[in-house]
């Protein structure tokens, strides 16, 4: 039996989709992951080499600087790997959103305290 409305939908067993406003179930982007990961790694060897050289009284500058290095390398990572997360697609992107800053903070603070070493 046919029929013009809503009446008509519920004598025919059909209903509507209840539509939900809750957040999506994505995952997280797995490169955004990463990113934070090395951001958290750059930030923490390069507390890690402020630590150790005031500790030294400067005295083991080259371990320092090699650690420093590999910060920088892993923040540079963390940029590539938080542009990269955002070509994942139906992914969540709080981590490349979270990571692609950090990262560029961990380079901005090496930066700082090479130039002011310089002067």
């Amino acid at each position: 039996m046919g029929g013009i409305g809503r009446n008509a939908d519920k004598r025919n067993g059909k209903r509507k989709e209840k539509r939900t406003y809750a957040r999506n179930g994505f995952k997280h982007s797995h490169m955004g992951i990463l990113s934070c990961w090395c951001a958290a790694g750059a930030f923490a060897i390069l507390l890690g080499c402020i630590a150790w050289a005031f500790v030294s009284g400067g005295e083991a500058a080259g371990i320092i600087g090699g650690l420093a290095i590999v910060s920088v390398i892993l923040a540079g990572f963390g940029l590539r790997w938080a542009i990269r997360g955002f070509r994942e697609r139906e992914k969540n992107y709080l981590t490349c959103k979270i990571g692609l800053p950090s990262n560029a903070v961990a380079l901005i603070f090496f930066l700082a305290i090479f130039i002011g070493g310089l002067s």
